[in-house]
């Protein structure tokens, strides 16, 4: 099947004085799905457009599919397929145009093409709406109609610029199986960036974070989320001052104590045994929570452990 890897080594990119990415290195293996996360202006648009050539590194080096990103653009465009965040679709169009201009593109014959849209609109369950045009088509038809285009020409990896952004879930869970039959069926291996936390922890095989131009944090999201400490005690106040009494008053019980807003989050092991302790050290310094509960530690924790906020605050791009 080739080579099928993504592989990025103190990858550099600036603007003028402003440097995006900073040294970024990971390497993908093939059939692999990897998650690439991270807030606003972290740098993860910028790295995903060098590796689809979209953009010069200003330095380091990436290849995809054994082929250099900027030497090679070519050959990188031959092997990867990439659905972006826009979904560039003409709403006056139907599927099967869409799709066979695009095998035309690839150099594919009149019939081939037209094969090869039928094939793909099997594939993404859309043989049945192929007299719609594209304008009349939902969130979700549309953005399995992208993983078609994406798809045209059998890339070996493919890159997928947050999917599901402004779906309902439904469609979300559409597009997600979509994913996983690729990377089972296909073997392709999929570098994936995401809004939703959720997404990359259903889906991904590993994960990395990008804050600030770098890679703070990179592993399974089980080992991820392992790091972040055992199960936790939620307590969350009417205002901000009264969880930071809080974490005054309870930090010696847990073995890490973390302030977010009004919530404080006690990691410990045996969470729960600990709770009447944590009940009565509140009421003798008279700290009355609004809610507390008892929870498993999951990627947004990681995600505010590493950036100091929280994924889900990140507003739609």
């Amino acid at each position: 099947m080739g080579d099928r890897t993504i592989v990025a080594e103190g990858l550099v990119k600036r603007f003028g004085p402003f440097t995006a990415v900073d040294g970024v290195s990971f390497a993908v293996e093939s059939g692999e799905i990897y998650g690439f996360l991270g807030p606003n202006g972290a740098g993860k648009s910028t790295t995903i457009a060098m590796l689809t050539t979209l953009a010069l590194p200003t330095g380091g080096r990436a290849a995809v599919g054994g082929y250099d990103v900027a030497g090679q653009a070519g050959a990188v465009r031959r092997v990867a397929g990439v659905a972006l965040q826009e979904i560039g679709l003409d709403p006056l169009m139907r599927s099967t145009e869409l799709l066979t201009i695009q095998g035309r593109l690839f150099g594919l014959s009149r019939r081939r093409a037209r094969e090869r849209a039928d094939e793909l609109l099997r594939l993404v369950k859309l043989e049945e709406v192929t007299a719609r045009p594209v304008g009349k088509y939902s969130g979700g038809m549309r953005r399995r109609l992208d993983l078609a285009v994406a798809l045209v020409h059998e890339p070996a990896i493919l890159f997928l610029d947050e999917p599901t952004t402004g779906l309902d879930p439904a469609s979300r869970r559409d597009v997600w199986e979509e994913i996983r039959r690729l990377n089972r069926e296909r073997g392709m291996t999929i570098f994936l960036t995401t809004q939703y936390l959720e997404e990359a922890d259903e889906l991904a095989d590993r994960v990395a974070i990008i804050n600030h131009g770098r890679i703070a944090v990179e592993g399974t999201p089980e080992a991820l989320k392992a790091g972040v400490g055992g199960e936790a005690i939620e307590v969350t106040f009417a205002d901000g001052a009264a969880a930071e009494g809080a974490r005054a008053a309870l930090g010696d019980l847990a073995g890490r104590a973390q302030l977010d807003g009004q919530t404080l989050r006690l990691y410990l092991a045996g969470a729960a045994e600990a709770v009447p302790a944590v009940v009565g050290r509140l009421e003798a310094r008279g700290l009355r929570p609004r809610a507390l509960t008892l929870s498993r530690p999951t990627l947004d924790d990681v995600f505010l452990q590493v950036t100091g906020e929280r994924y889900a605050d990140e507003p739609a791009a």
